[in-house]
């Protein structure tokens, strides 16, 4: 590695580890020059064991002294995050770049509790612990290129990244990426149960259903067409597929409650903000 690059490697403090801060540390342990990070520190109280394995191998600091990093990631719970905000404090100095993905708060809400200007405000998923998620990431007016390159190159490791983008858009990034594995989740679980009610040993219709979405997804993944068309070329006019998606695409199907579900979650996102200043 050339000194220049090396000299832009940060101090990164990630701030909770629960199952998406975890998600995070595993995708960046892989890479950490690739992440922009010269040493990770990491801020836990209760560590799953992955955090104290990297700790107990010199790959993280836990629970160090506190310090102002150059990166401070927060992965905490935005419920907690206005009590949490004067002992943060702690971590931040001048050149202090904040990256926060807690759903909800806003860089201006950060900015005003920190007292710090460069925010990033950004969504994972947790198939980035797998170098698979997809992330959308917004910035505070006081960032420029220098902050969108390292936002980018935080987040590289864990997937697609697609921004910067309106911070206006976040909520919606949040609800269909960040809240999306567990959509897919329950669908595994439908399409299981279903798999039973029609006659299906427990253990055969889960094993069916949790390769189909996997087969699908990796589908997806390998061929550049759209999931309409896709779904188009595996369905015969008056199968058994077609069957089935008229009983899913018909009002009140699918589709319909796919939006709703997006829109309950870009609601309680706005409301998370509004909950957050009033225990600020």
């Amino acid at each position: 590695m050339a000194a220049s690059d090396a000299s832009r490697l940060k101090h990164a403090v990630l701030i909770g580890a629960g199952r998406m801060g975890s998600a995070m540390a595993r995708g960046w342990l892989g890479d950490l020059a690739g992440a922009g990070i010269s040493r990770l520190s990491v801020v836990e109280l209760a560590p799953g064991d992955d955090v104290r394995e990297a700790a107990a191998s010199g790959h993280v600091a836990l629970n160090p002294a506190p310090e102002p990093a150059d990166l401070l990631i927060l992965a905490i719970k935005p419920q907690s995050f206005g009590g949490s905000a004067d002992a943060l404090k702690a971590w931040v100095g001048p050149q202090t770049f904040v990256v926060s993905i807690m759903a909800g708060l806003t860089t201006a809400q950060i900015s005003a509790a920190l007292g710090c200007e460069k925010i990033a405000r950004a969504m994972p998923n947790t198939p980035g612990a797998i170098g698979m998620g997809a992330t959308g990431f917004a910035l505070s007016e006081a960032c420029d290129d220098d902050e969108a390159e390292m936002t980018s190159a935080l987040l590289e490791p864990l997937g697609l990244v697609v921004g910067p983008l309106k911070e206006s858009q976040m909520d919606a990034v949040t609800a269909v990426s960040g809240s999306g594995p567990a959509y897919v989740f329950l669908l595994v679980e439908a399409l299981a149960a279903a798999g039973r009610a029609a006659g299906l040993h427990e253990a055969d219709a889960n094993a069916l259903a949790r390769e189909t979405i996997i087969g699908a997804g990796a589908l997806l993944s390998e061929f550049a067409e759209a999931p309409a068309d896709m779904r188009q070329q595996v369905t015969s006019p008056g199968g058994t597929t077609a069957a089935a998606l008229d009983v899913l695409m018909a009002p009140g199907g699918m589709p319909d409650l796919m939006r709703k579900a997006v829109e309950a979650a870009v609601k309680r996102g706005a409301e998370l903000a509004k909950e957050s200043e009033k225990k600020a």
